[in-house]
């Protein structure tokens, strides 16, 4: 898979840079309104697999503050996971992280950066959609939820033909 490249980022007052473990010099930040491209190149072949809904570019650009990303150390993006605030409750969307990375801890990085932006936003409980397996989520704690104590307008916009089911975390 190829990665978009960026500049070397610092960390946001926001949202503090996490070392993680056993992948070192990598980190976790806030996306920065210029991500918006790499965030639609590194989603691309999720989208296409179907692990992901296909989305236009123009969509990462608008709501790139959205997403926590992993960032190498030579600026490429490698993992993103979206959280949306919607009144106390949020929603985890778009995570994914590059072939060669799974398996590797960023996805758990990510949910645990994630989960810390969520508490601070007062958010007491996330909902999250996949296709998959769900064992990542799952292994953080996230339970089977029933879609109508999701948002609303989240859970109106969830595609009936994509199999997906709904879990659910409090924090």
């Amino acid at each position: 898979m190829t990665t978009a490249t960026l500049p070397a980022a610092s960390p946001t007052p926001e949202a503090p840079a996490i070392e993680w473990r056993g992948v070192s010099g990598f980190s976790v930040r806030r996306a920065r309104e210029g991500d918006g491209p790499a965030l639609a190149e590194l989603s691309r072949p999720f989208a296409r697999t179907g692990a992901l809904r296909g989305r236009p570019a123009s969509l990462y650009q608008s709501k790139a503050l959205d997403f926590l990303v992993a960032q190498a150390p030579e600026g490429d993006l490698e993992g993103c996971l979206g959280l949306s605030g919607h009144a106390s409750v949020g929603v985890l969307y778009n995570f994914c992280v590059a072939d060669h990375r799974q398996g590797s801890g960023m996805g758990s990085s990510l949910l645990q950066a994630a989960f810390a932006r969520a508490r601070s936003q007062a958010l007491t409980m996330l909902f999250t959609a996949t296709t998959g397996s769900g064992r990542l989520f799952l292994s953080h704690g996230f339970r089977p939820a029933d879609p109508g104590l999701a948002p609303a307008a989240w859970a109106r916009a969830l595609d009936p033909d994509r199999d997906t089911r709904v879990l659910a975390r409090t924090l």
